[in-house]
């Protein structure tokens, strides 16, 4: 019997200063049986840096035709592609092929630095491809802010988030290891 996804709600708000863009969000997230509570928040911070009304979850984990997120435009074509971890060459060249901007966020810690240096000479060619860095600890403190049914504030400043769960607050700061040229 194969295993269902659980199911997470998440009611965000979201005030990023730097894009002048303040909304709530409810959200529903499926989360696949393999991924875990840090893969999952990394998910919803990256919604968050790129909130509007028209970026959605994709089926993610589940299919490998899809990212983590995207937003499609009017026409049905792929404005913004968002991925996690640290995927392989290949899988970025056909979504730099296929979006106008492509997103990566790594985290792992010393992982994502061996990955980079593998792949950086390949990567750096996509003129519409930005990879941000996600440091460890932050990372940490916010897959233990995961429960099954969140409210969270999201504020972005100068690049530095700040997550808010009315308990406590984690600081995240994403580095670029490329920045896209379309940006």
């Amino acid at each position: 019997m194969a295993l269902k996804a659980t199911i997470f709600k998440a009611l965000i708000q979201v005030a990023d200063i730097d894009r002048s863009y303040y909304h709530e969000h409810t959200l529903t997230l499926a989360r696949h049986p393999s991924e875990t509570d840090l893969r999952m928040m990394i998910r919803l911070l990256a919604f968050a840096l790129h909130a509007s009304d028209t970026l959605q979850f994709t089926k993610g984990l589940s299919s490998d035709d899809e990212p983590e997120l995207w937003q499609r435009s009017l026409s049905d074509e792929i404005e913004l592609w968002i991925e996690l971890g640290q995927p392989d060459e290949k899988r970025l060249r056909k979504a730099c092929n296929q979006a106008k901007h492509v997103f990566l966020y790594c985290y792992g810690g010393r992982s994502v630095l061996i990955w980079w240096q593998q792949n950086q000479d390949k990567l750096k060619r996509f003129n519409n491809l930005s990879i941000l860095t996600l440091p460890e600890d932050a990372t940490d403190r916010l897959a233990s802010l995961a429960q099954k049914n969140m409210q969270l504030e999201f504020t972005i400043q100068d690049g530095h988030v700040f997550v808010n769960d009315g308990e406590q607050s984690v600081g995240v700061e994403p580095e670029y290891l490329l920045h896209s040229q379309n940006d």
